[in-house]
C-alpha cells in the first residue's frame, strides 16, 4: 500500500535558510556583477539598528573609485586620510642643506581674497563667485563676443559630464542666445556612441591613448586628455541630431592632428569626398572643411599619424566642448604639453576654460581634503600657462548621497570638499561655482534622484538633471555677459 507522506515541513528552519542566501547576497558586489543593472545592497543595515552618524562603520556608501593619482599624493604627504602606502625617499643628515649661508627671504605671498559664499539672489540665481584679480570675471570670453562675435568654451571634467550631460543643454541654451551650431569637440572613438544624444558618433580602428595610462606619450597630452593612432584602416563618422537645439548642422569641420611622416586623410561629407596628402612634420596641422554639413566621416590609414580631435563648429557665436574622462579627480592636467596646447590655439583658441572636477577625489568620512585643494591650485595655474587668454572657472562639486541605514542623505564630506575648491579658486585667483547650492543645497541628490534627474547612484544626473543644472548655470554665466 502506498503511503502519502502528509508531515508539516520546517518552516522555521526554510525561513533560516532563506535569510542566510539573501544576507550572503547582500556581501557580493552585485552592482559590478550585472553591470549597473542590480543595485548593491545590505540586508543587514535594514534589519539591525544603525548609528545614524556618518562616522558609523555600518555607513554604506554609494561611491566611485578615487583617483589613484591622488592616492598617492595623499601617502606622500601622510595625510590622515591615505589608505596607501608608499616610501617616501628622505634627505641623509649627511648631505643636508647649509643653512649658515644668508639667504634672501621671498616676499611675503599677497593676501587671499575674502570667501564669497554664494546664496540666491533675489531672481533665484546662484552668483558666480569672482575671486580673479581685479574683478575681472569673464573678460575675455566677454571681449571675444563683444568684438568678434565668437567665443568657445571648454568643459574639462569626469564621469559627471560624460555622454554630454550638462554641456549639451548648456550649449543649446548659449547658442540660442549668442548664435553658433555644431558640438564643438569629438574624440575619433567611443566606447558608449548611443549615451551622447547630441551627436550620432560611430567608427572603428583607433586605438586610444589617456593621459597617464600605460603607453601614452605626453608630447601628444592636450587639454581633451586623450589622442588617437589608427591601427590598420580607422574611420570617425558624425552626423547631427534634431533631438537637441543646434545640433543638427554646423558650418565649419576641423580635424588636428600631428603627421610625423606624413600620410594622407579621406574626409566625406554630404556632397563631398576630399583626400588630403598631409605634409610630414612635428607641428599640429589642421584640416578645416567649410560648408554647411550634418554629417561627416573621417578615415585615415597612416599608422604614424596622432590624432588630436575633430571640432564641428559654426564660423560664428559659440561654442562649447565637452571633454570628460571618467576616473579622473583633474590632477593629470597638470601634465598636459604648455607647447602643444599653445600649438592647437592657433586653430582652437579657447576665452573660459571650466573644471569640474571632485568626484573621484572624496572618501566617505574625510573632512581634509588640503592636499587635493593645494594640488588643484597647481592645475589652475598650468591650465592658464597653456591658456594664457582664457579665463578659468572651477565648479564645486554637485550633492553626493551615501546610505545610512535604510535611508539616503547627503554624504557629510561634500561641504569640505566644496570648501577645498572654493579656497583652491581664491589662491589660484579664478571663478568658481557651487554646483550644489544650485542644486539646492544639503540632501539635494534625494529629491533629484527622486525625480529622475540623478542616477540611483546618488551621484551622477541624468540627461534630464544636466539640462536642469545647465539652466542653472546659464542663469549665472548670464549676470556677467553682455
Amino acid at each position: 500500500m502506498n503511503r502519502r507522506n502528509d508531515r508539516p515541513g520546517h518552516p522555521t528552519l526554510a525561513i533560516l535558510i532563506a535569510v542566510a542566501l539573501v544576507a550572503a547576497a547582500s556581501f557580493l558586489p552585485l552592482h559590478d556583477l550585472s553591470k549597473g543593472r542590480v543595485k548593491d545592497y545590505s540586508l543587514l543595515a535594514d534589519i539591525l539598528k544603525v548609528d545614524e552618524t556618518v562616522d558609523s562603520d555600518d555607513t554604506v556608501q554609494l561611491q566611485v573609485e578615487i583617483d589613484p593619482e591622488l592616492a598617492r599624493m595623499m601617502a606622500e604627504s601622510n595625510h590622515p586620510d591615505s589608505t596607501v602606502t608608499v616610501e617616501i625617499d628622505t634627505v641623509s643628515p649627511d648631505f643636508a642643506t647649509d643653512t649658515t649661508d644668508c639667504v634672501e627671504t621671498p616676499p611675503p605671498p599677497a593676501p587671499l581674497p575674502a570667501p564669497i559664499i554664494a546664496e540666491r539672489d533675489s531672481r533665484g540665481v546662484v552668483p558666480i563667485e569672482d575671486y580673479t584679480p581685479e574683478g575681472r570675471g569673464l573678460s575675455n570670453l566677454r571681449a571675444a563676443l563683444s568684438f568678434f562675435g565668437t567665443g568657445r568654451i571648454a568643459v574639462v571634467g569626469d564621469s559627471y559630464i560624460e555622454g554630454d550631460i550638462f554641456t549639451q543643454d548648456l550649449r543649446s541654451l548659449l547658442q540660442q542666445t549668442y548664435g553658433g551650431s555644431g558640438v564643438g569637440y569629438m574624440s575619433m572613438f567611443s566606447e558608449f556612441p548611443g549615451f551622447r544624444r547630441s551627436v550620432r558618433q560611430s567608427g572603428s580602428g583607433w586605438t586610444t591613448y589617456i593621459i597617464g595610462k600605460k603607453g601614452s606619450d605626453n608630447a601628444y597630452q592636450a587639454l581633451s586628455e586623450h589622442y588617437f593612432k589608427p591601427d590598420g584602416q580607422a574611420t570617425s563618422t558624425f552626423k547631427g541630431t534634431d533631438k537637441v537645439p543646434c545640433a543638427s548642422q554646423w558650418d565649419i569641420s576641423r580635424f588636428l592632428f600631428i603627421a610625423p611622416e606624413g600620410g594622407s586623410v579621406n574626409l566625406k561629407t554630404g556632397s563631398e569626398n576630399l583626400t588630403y596628402e598631409l605634409t610630414p612634420s612635428d607641428s599640429v596641422q589642421c584640416i578645416s572643411y567649410s560648408g554647411l554639413t550634418g554629417n561627416l566621416t573621417l578615415s585615415s590609414s597612416t599608422s604614424s599619424l596622432v590624432a588630436l580631435g575633430v571640432w564641428l563648429d559654426s564660423s560664428r557665436g559659440i561654442s562649447v566642448d565637452c571633454m570628460s574622462s571618467r576616473g579622473f579627480s583633474g590632477l593629470t592636467l597638470r601634465n598636459i604639453n604648455t607647447s602643444l596646447c599653445r600649438e592647437m590655439s592657433r586653430f582652437i583658441p579657447y576665452n573660459l576654460i571650466i573644471l569640474e572636477f571632485g568626484i573621484n577625489a572624496m572618501s566617505p568620512r574625510q573632512k581634509d581634503f588640503s592636499v587635493y585643494s593645494d594640488a588643484m591650485v597647481k592645475v589652475i595655474d598650468h591650465v592658464r600657462q597653456c591658456y594664457p587668454e582664457a579665463d578659468i572657472l572651477l565648479m564645486g562639486i554637485g550633492d553626493r548621497g551615501e546610505k545610512r541605514g535604510g535611508d539616503v542623505h547627503s554624504m557629510a564630506s561634500v561641504q569640505y570638499m566644496i570648501e577645498a575648491q572654493r579656497t583652491a579658486a581664491r589662491k589660484a585667483r579664478c571663478l568658481f561655482w557651487d554646483t550644489r547650492e544650485a542644486m539646492g543645497g544639503n540632501d539635494a541628490i534625494v529629491e533629484w534622484t527622486r525625480s529622475g534627474y540623478a542616477n540611483k547612484d546618488y551621484i551622477h544626473m541624468t540627461h534630464k538633471g544636466g539640462a536642469r543644472l545647465a539652466k542653472e548655470f546659464f542663469n549665472s554665466l548670464q549676470q556677467m555677459l553682455p
